[in-house]
């Protein structure tokens, strides 16, 4: 069964990673799924390789901490195919510093991609799912929003406030047929992370009850539940998908 069959769900940041195995999922779920990102190479390798397991994908250049470009390539993806079902609001950026070091650029960056973003992207497209009276808007945080984080007072901040989004578009918007909720992810072995030193991987490790880093097919299956009928009555909550790190 598929359980998101013929359904229009947009990702962003969806060219790697977590939202790579977002993109990889839903579209073996049924979805039609359109990617927006920076990086072409990754975001059209991501495209050919649900095209080649019989899926359905798209791939957009979208800087999402831009209005116009958000705004321009949902109105694109609505002209395109009629309605827009789910949005996962995956994009995120570090720029990792000490408040001491930390420049005005490093704090602008952060804020502008992982909360101006995320405005952005719900800004215009739940006016979409208002009119058909339905949407799943899935936005991703991070277990540091929850606990804090040494070196990363932007990141956290946004991702907290990713949070507080999320629970006040759910009041906002949930009488309309939309459910907003957010996924917290813990460690998790994206490429990125698998080329730290194996010292450092193993720490990260150590401090995780189930004693591993999480998978990104793991989000994604955090993602599809939301996004799912099944989840249909849950709307404003925050899913950590973390081995236990939060307890």
């Amino acid at each position: 069964m598929q359980r998101l069959k013929d359904k229009v769900a947009i990702i962003t940041g969806g060219a790697d990673g977590i939202g790579k195995a977002g993109a990889l999922r839903f579209a073996e779920e049924g979805a039609k799924v359109i990617i927006w990102d920076m990086n072409e190479d990754k975001g059209n390798e991501t495209v050919a390789s649900i095209r080649s397991n019989g899926g359905f994908a798209e791939f957009e250049k979208v800087n999402t901490a831009n209005f116009d470009e958000v705004n321009s390539a949902a109105q694109k993806a609505f002209s395109n195919h009629g309605h827009i079902d789910v949005l996962i609001n995956n994009a995120g950026i570090t720029r990792d510093s000490t408040i001491k070091k930390m420049t005005t650029e490093q704090w602008q960056q952060v804020i502008d991609v992982n909360l101006t973003g995320v405005f952005n992207c719900v800004k215009v497209v739940h006016s979409f799912m208002v009119d058909k009276g339905f949407g799943r808007i899935i936005n991703t945080s991070s277990v540091v929003a929850l606990y804090g984080n040494f070196g990363q007072t932007n990141y956290v901040a946004t991702k907290s406030g990713v949070i507080g989004m999320t629970k006040t578009l759910a009041k906002e918007l949930g009488r309309k047929g939309i459910t907003v909720n957010a996924v917290a992810p813990g460690f998790i072995a994206t490429e990125m992370v698998k080329k730290m030193p194996e010292s450092v991987l193993k720490s990260m490790e150590e401090k995780v009850p189930v004693g591993r880093l999480g998978l990104p097919e793991e989000i994604a299956s955090a993602y599809l539940f939301l996004a799912s009928d099944e989840a249909a009555y849950i709307n404003g909550t925050v899913i950590s998908v973390d081995g236990g790190i939060t307890i």
